[in-house]
């Protein structure tokens, strides 16, 4: 009984409150973790709380979690994609309760030199993510190997904004079916995955309003159309097949990733730093650039609060040299010219010195 290296791994090696003997990893390269979990776990086998770690494969893991996900979240399709990165890494009969610290540094570094590192931070979160359920499952004891996993730092130069003659350069370069998407999201401001669930229940066209109903935080706001917006809506009511307003028109099933329809249209445009996100700054950007109240936008884009909304309100450089060019004129009347002594009245000063 104690504490023993495996490889690149510590050990510990204990006997539970039923006298039956336990060997489990500490899914760390430190000794003293190793040590940590060794007291930790000796408390537990004294005081009869101790419960055995079940062993499950990472694969037959990996598909409990997608079960969950499914029932739990819009986004699980990015989260299977996802998984099947970190699956085809560690391979689907890894043991999970085996999978340590070292196991995830070198996914992270193997990883990174395909992708950018803010790609690699998501599929480490949510790995992350499947730990720290396994834990509430009771189908893992222990810490979570994650938590000790340096990410990659994100480095944020402000949010893109698209220009005028960026618009209908991307318009002129998308497929067709696109090209609505990207002059609605543009005038509405909604989240792409809003655009996609959007149904025709949820529009109104006697008082041109959009009845958006946001599973991020699910409410529904009210989103009034101007003139473009109807026009885009009444094309796609022409051939409509189902209750969604926007459809994959050779399956009529809904949409679910159009990103290398947009990257396409984007390369041809030549443009860069641009996703489907992009549309919903500029939105709100050129919102603010009129004279829109930060509140009303916020109700706009269904923020829970306004400090959200600050993210989307940065402004270019033209309007932020107009604002400052304002100031050009203000307070002059309140400068003060000094005037000019004489030297007889310095000398005069200094002898009375």
């Amino acid at each position: 009984m104690g504490i023993y290296l495996r490889g690149r791994v510590w050990w510990i090696d204990y006997y539970d409150q039923h006298h039956q003997r336990v060997q489990e990893s500490s899914n760390s390269p430190n000794r003293r973790d190793a040590q940590d979990l060794f007291n930790v776990r000796q408390s537990e086998v004294s005081r009869g709380v101790f419960k055995r770690p079940v062993k499950i494969a990472f694969g037959e893991f990996g598909k409990k979690y997608m079960e969950y996900a499914k029932a739990n979240k819009r986004s699980w399709l990015r989260d299977e994609q996802m998984l099947k990165q970190l699956e085809e890494f560690f391979g689907k009969e890894h043991e999970l309760a085996k999978l340590g610290v070292a196991d995830i540094e070198a996914y992270k570094v193997q990883r990174r030199l395909e992708v950018s590192g803010s790609t690699v931070n998501r599929e480490l979160a949510l790995l992350k993510r499947m730990f720290n359920l396994a834990i509430d499952w009771d189908l893992l004891v222990g810490r979570n190997p994650v938590c000790k996993v340096k990410f990659f730092k994100e480095f944020s130069f402000g949010s893109r904004v698209l220009t005028q003659n960026e618009e209908e350069r991307l318009i002129e370069n998308a497929a067709p079916f696109i090209q609505d998407l990207i002059v609605f999201g543009l005038n509405t401001g909604l989240r792409v995955g809003e655009i996609f669930s959007l149904r025709w229940s949820n529009v109104d066209m006697e008082k041109n309003i959009l009845n958006v109903f946001a599973h991020k935080t699910w409410k529904t706001r009210a989103v009034p159309m101007n003139t473009k917006t109807p026009a885009v809506v009444e094309a796609w009511a022409l051939h409509r097949k189902n209750d969604l307003v926007f459809y994959n028109t050779s399956t009529g099933q809904p949409f679910v990733d159009l990103r290398a329809g947009f990257r396409l249209a984007c390369r041809k445009a030549g443009i860069s730093d641009v996703s489907w996100h992009t549309l919903r700054h500029t939105f709100a950007s050129r919102l603010i650039e009129r004279g829109v109240d930060i509140v009303t936008v916020q109700q706009l884009l269904g923020h829970s609060t306004v400090t959200v909304t600050m993210r989307y309100t940065h402004t270019n450089l033209a309007s932020k040299a107009a604002a400052v060019a304002k100031l050009v004129g203000l307070g002059d009347t309140f400068v003060t010219v000094a005037p000019k002594c004489s030297s007889k009245i310095i000398e005069l000063s200094q002898t009375q010195l």
